[in-house]
C-alpha cells in the first residue's frame, strides 16, 4: 500500500483534477488512520499473506512501530529502500532520493519469492543475481509512456517486482490506496487478481482506464495469438499449398502458351 505520506501539502498532477490534500491536523490523525488500515489488513490477509507499506522519512519509524504492534516484532522481514534518483534536491539538506517500503509478514507462513536483478559486479557479468534490500529502479520521468498525470505514480517496474516476490501466481493483492491504480495493473500482467480502492474519485478513473487498456491490450494479444494458431489463418495447410502451387503452374503454362502464339 501506498498510503499519504503527510507532507502538509496538495499534491499536485498534470491536470487540476489529478490532485489530493496531503494536510493533517496533527501527526496523530494521519497515524489513526493508518492503525485502522494496519487493524483492517491484519484481519483480512491469509497466514500466508505480508503486507507493504510504502512511506518516507517523515513516518516510516512511527509506522515500523504501528507495524510491530500490529503484526508483531518476529514478523518484521525487510526495511527496503527504493533508491530513484530523480528530484530530492535542497539548499539546506542531504539530497532526497530513496523512499521506504516496510515488509511485515502475516505469520512465520508467508509466501515469498526472492527477485533476480542483474548483477553489476565485473565478475558475474551481468548474471542474475538476488535483489538485495535496495531496489535502484528509476522514478518516472515526465515523458514516460506509463506516465498518467497522478502526482504520486509509482513505477510499474517497482511494483512488479513487489507484487511478483510476495503474492504467489493466482493470489489476491490488495491496495486500499491504489491512486492511478499501479499495482493492480503490475498484479495483473503477473497473473494475480487484484482488489484496489482509493477515496478520490479521480483516482479510481485513471486506475479504471489503465485497467481497461491493459485488458484490451491482453485481449488484442490473445486474439493475434489465435488467429496465428487456427487452421487456416496465417501460415496455409499443406493442402492449401499444394493447390496454390498447382495454380501457378497452370497459370505459368498458359502464360507460356499466350507468349508462343
Amino acid at each position: 500500500m501506498d498510503p499519504p505520506f503527510a507532507t502538509g501539502t496538495r499534491r499536485r498532477g498534470r491536470t487540476a483534477r489529478d490532485r489530493f490534500e496531503d494536510r493533517w491536523p496533527s501527526r496523530e490523525a494521519h497515524l489513526d488512520l493508518m492503525r485502522r488500515v494496519l487493524a483492517e489488513a491484519h484481519r483480512v490477509l491469509r497466514p500466508t499473506g505480508s503486507v507493504l507499506v510504502h512511506c518516507d522519512f517523515r513516518s516510516c519509524h512511527h509506522l515500523w512501530l504501528e507495524l510491530e504492534r500490529r503484526f508483531g516484532e518476529a514478523n518484521a522481514v525487510n526495511h527496503l529502500v527504493w533508491s530513484y534518483g530523480l528530484g530530492g534536491s535542497g539548499p539546506r539538506s542531504f539530497a532526497r532520493k530513496h523512499d521506504d517500503i516496510l515488509f511485515f509478514a502475516r505469520s512465520e507462513r508467508y509466501w515469498f519469492e526472492a527477485p533476480m536483478v542483474p548483477s553489476r559486479s565485473r565478475r558475474m557479468a551481468g548474471a542474475p543475481k538476488k535483489a538485495t534490500d535496495v531496489l535502484e529502479i528509476p522514478a518516472i520521468n515526465n515523458m514516460a509512456f506509463e506516465r498518467c498525470g497522478w502526482p504520486t505514480q509509482k513505477p510499474l517496474a517497482l511494483l512488479e517486482v513487489l507484487v511478483g516476490a510476495c503474492c504467489p501466481p493466482g493470489g489476491v493483492v490488495l491496495d486500499p490506496f491504489c491512486g492511478s491504480g499501479t499495482t493492480l495493473v503490475a498484479a495483473a500482467r503477473l497473473g494475480r487478481r487484484a482488489i484496489g480502492f482509493d477515496a478520490s474519485p479521480r483516482a479510481i478513473e485513471l486506475a479504471t482506464a489503465r485497467l481497461r487498456e491493459f485488458d484490451g491490450a491482453s485481449a488484442q494479444r490473445a486474439r493475434a495469438s489465435a488467429a496465428a494458431a487456427a487452421p487456416g489463418v496465417g501460415s496455409p495447410s499443406p493442402s492449401t499449398r499444394a493447390s496454390r502451387s498447382r495454380s501457378r503452374r497452370v497459370a505459368s503454362s498458359r502464360s507460356a502458351a499466350t507468349t508462343l502464339r
